[in-house]
């Protein structure tokens, strides 16, 4: 399974981005799927995680209300749409999938970065002040 993140660049604050993540080799209706971020210095962070099924996701309490997770599963394809961006969001970003491994996995959703079996390669978004 290969992911390919796109979308990051340079804003400011208050800005929009939309990230999107297309997936191949795998069927993302199979997997949980999320975004995650790391910050130079700091280690990597949950941003939101949503269900293989969709029926429910988890966002990290610094963007909630500013960012919202969409998947297409007949594109195989996951994005981002990040509003009302501020300079503390600068970060690289991973979309990630999880393919669960028991029925377990398949009810529960992890927002543990470890984890997610399958990374994209990142991109970068900076938000200036």
């Amino acid at each position: 399974v290969q992911l390919q993140a796109s979308g990051g660049g340079l804003v400011q604050a208050g800005g929009s981005l939309r990230l999107s993540c297309e997936v191949s080799g795998g069927t993302i209706g199979n997997m949980h799927m999320g975004w995650f971020r790391q910050a130079p210095g700091k280690e990597r962070e949950l941003v939101v995680v949503v269900h293989s099924s969709s029926t429910s996701t988890y966002y990290a309490d610094s963007v909630k209300g500013r960012f919202a997770i969409t998947r297409d599963n007949t594109k195989n394809m996951l994005y981002l749409q990040m509003n009302m961006l501020k300079p503390e969001d600068t970060a690289v970003y991973y979309c990630a999938a999880d393919l669960p491994k028991s029925v377990m996995d398949t009810m529960v959703i992890s927002t543990s970065p470890d984890e997610y079996d399958y990374w994209g390669q990142g991109t970068q978004v900076t938000v200036s002040s």
